[in-house]
């Protein structure tokens, strides 16, 4: 267990950033479920920029490395393009 005041702040601090980090992946793995379960092609082109935006902000807080982020937008530009 900790020792110092500091590493008992950082313990608690860092369990606060893990739980928002967590919710914040989840949240961005179901919206992203959601848009590939969607057959609809104009609710899914409404959809793309916010998911996108959701999946950017992940890569910027080094939640996702910025290549998966990449990846993961492009296949999601590809799928709502092939939507009939």
């Amino acid at each position: 267990m900790a020792n110092h005041k500091s590493a008992l702040k950082r313990v608690r601090s860092d369990q606060k950033k893990r739980d928002r980090n967590r919710y914040q992946h989840k949240t961005t793995r179901n919206a992203i479920r959601d848009l590939r379960k969607n057959g609809n092609k104009e609710e899914a082109e409404k959809k793309l920029p916010e998911v996108f935006s959701m999946i950017d902000k992940l890569a910027k807080k080094n939640i996702i490395h910025r290549n998966k982020a990449a990846n993961l937008k492009s296949s999601l530009s590809r799928h709502v393009s092939e939507i009939a």
